[in-house]
């Protein structure tokens, strides 16, 4: 196996996996935010990078697994020097085309901060421009107002990553169905069309300010309007999906991304950051200051963790199965018949329909356990 970061290539090292570093930091908390995230600590910023790499050394224990993909979620990752970015991935092995992602905020989005990124590694960036109307924006509490997305695309595409993504965040009370397809023509009728989008449905969380007001949480009827606005979009575009909220040209598809929907391991590091490995799920103490103190005095910065035994692997292989493309397998159902229009057959595999998707998080409820009892760990998701 190939390495890089300067790490030596090793026959004795394990799988491959992913590995996830969550950026805690924001200009400001949007109002649907329910993340841990911290703003007005940017002092914090380099104290807290050597942190995530000390804790990457203890988690690694002298193993030195290569990561097939690295992502820098949160938070706003951009809102970091990205020179501080790069430090932290030069202490994560990885193998050579290893996919490395950084969200990004279009405010941040600079020709010097892309091109440090790509210089230190990066091979993706997610860009987080959620709408291009103005009022929407304000409505989720954006700092932005999504003007020149076009020359945006333009500079993203200039750096030469290697693929991209732009995202959406759809169904504000704010927000007309015009709007959205004013947004979808923005970004994707020129020459420099993001490969990869991805479109979320507005959930309210309790405890945000959208929480706190009920005259601004979504209506289910503009929710599911407004996804098939966009499905069709890119459909007519020559975009497929490949998950619920994902779609991607041939060949763009995210591959961490991919990698949890398949159930695969992962090492999450940073305040609040999660773990996945063998059925082993863990979380980290989400306080920023707890989090800093324990990995600056030697204690792990793990909270807690779950062990899932062999039914429950089996069953969530299946609900994440359910979501994407690959579908479940017949059988997984105890009964379709009242599930037309929801469910295609597609060989011997059930792919959800653009109604069933919508429906997706019922459709889970209905899997039936006694079938997914007779599939092998994770042989639903491949």
């Amino acid at each position: 196996m190939s390495i890089v970061a300067g790490q030596p290539s090793s026959d004795s090292r394990g799988p491959s996996r992913g590995v996830y570093v969550h950026i805690p930091f924001c200009a400001e908390r949007c109002d649907y935010c329910a993340f841990v995230t911290y703003v007005g600590v940017d002092d914090l910023h380099g104290r807290y990078c050597a942190a995530v790499i000390s804790e990457l050394g203890a988690r690694e224990g002298g193993r030195a697994t290569a990561a097939s993909s690295v992502f820098f979620g949160g938070g706003t990752p951009s809102r970091v020097d990205p020179v501080l970015l790069g430090r932290i991935l030069e202490a994560i092995p990885r193998e050579v085309g290893c996919e490395v992602t950084v969200e990004v905020n279009p405010e941040d989005a600079t020709v010097r901060t892309l091109e440090t990124l790509a210089r230190v590694g990066v091979t993706r960036v997610s860009i987080g421009i959620q709408s291009t109307a103005p009022h929407v924006l304000a409505d989720l509490g954006r700092v932005h107002r999504g003007g020149e997305v076009r020359e945006l695309s333009m500079l993203v595409d200039s750096i030469g990553f290697s693929s991209w993504s732009m995202d959406l965040i759809v169904g504000s009370r704010a927000e007309s169905d015009d709007d959205l397809k004013r947004t979808l023509a923005d970004l994707l009728d020129h020459d420099h069309r993001p490969p990869h989008l991805s479109a979320y449905l507005l959930t309210v969380e309790r405890g945000t300010p959208l929480g706190r007001d009920p005259l601004r949480h979504p209506d289910d009827d503009d929710l599911a309007r407004r996804y098939e606005i966009v499905d069709e979009a890119l459909s007519e575009r020559g975009y497929r999906w490949y998950e619920v909220s994902n779609w991607a040209l041939p060949g763009s598809e995210c591959r961490h991304n991919q990698l949890y929907w398949d159930q695969g391991d992962y090492i999450g590091v940073g305040a609040a950051a999660h773990s996945h490995e063998a059925g082993r799920r863990s979380w980290n103490v989400a306080n920023l200051e707890k989090y800093l103190q324990r990995i600056e005095e030697g204690v792990s910065a793990e909270q807690g963790f779950e062990i899932l035994d062999d039914d429950a692997q089996r069953f969530e292989a299946l609900a994440l199965a359910l979501r994407t493309k690959k579908g479940v397998p017949v059988g997984a159902f105890g009964s379709v018949t009242d599930l037309e229009g929801f469910i295609e057959v597609s060989g011997e595999r059930l792919i959800l329909t653009r109604r069933g998707r919508l429906m997706a998080d019922s459709l889970v409820a209905r899997l039936d356990i006694d079938a997914v009892t007779s599939f092998s760990r994770g042989g639903a998701g491949r």
